[in-house]
């Protein structure tokens, strides 16, 4: 595996405005490395591209990128790699009564997920970000 090249990314003074419009200052605050700022654990870090939309209750689209952790413990509410009967999966961890843990989708228009008793599932890593691309770059 070959190093990741850094590249800084201007990182402007003000904070972008989402809501209605304000004066912007014309000066960069800092360089941002954006790999340092969504890569905490290297050695233990990794990205998949989503398909599907399971998980847009969580804001995780389809043709996003996850940055995944396998280094954390996976909480209720964190979205995660499953591996179910060998397939990668994103699947949000709830919490059920009697405080177990649980995977589900995060879509409203899907129905609970349910795993037969022959079903094998395994944690493979917690989603820390997902990367939007606005205007996917050309192939």
């Amino acid at each position: 595996m070959s190093a990741l090249k850094q590249e800084l990314v201007p990182l402007m003074g003000r904070p972008l405005c989402a809501g209605f419009p304000s004066p912007a200052d014309d000066y960069v605050e800092e360089a941002l490395d954006p790999a340092r700022l969504i890569v905490t654990n290297p050695a233990s870090t990794f990205m998949w591209r989503v398909v599907g939309r399971s998980m847009i209750g969580m804001g995780i689209n389809d043709g996003d990128y996850a940055v995944v952790d396998r280094s954390l413990t996976p909480k209720a509410d964190d979205v995660v790699v499953a591996i179910i009967d060998g397939l990668p999966s994103a699947k949000r961890v709830i919490r059920l009564r009697g405080g177990r843990l649980a995977l589900d989708f995060a879509n409203p228009e899907m129905g609970p997920l349910i795993l037969d008793e022959a079903s094998e599932a395994m944690i493979w890593g917690v989603v820390t970000w997902s990367l939007t691309p606005h205007r996917p770059a050309p192939r």
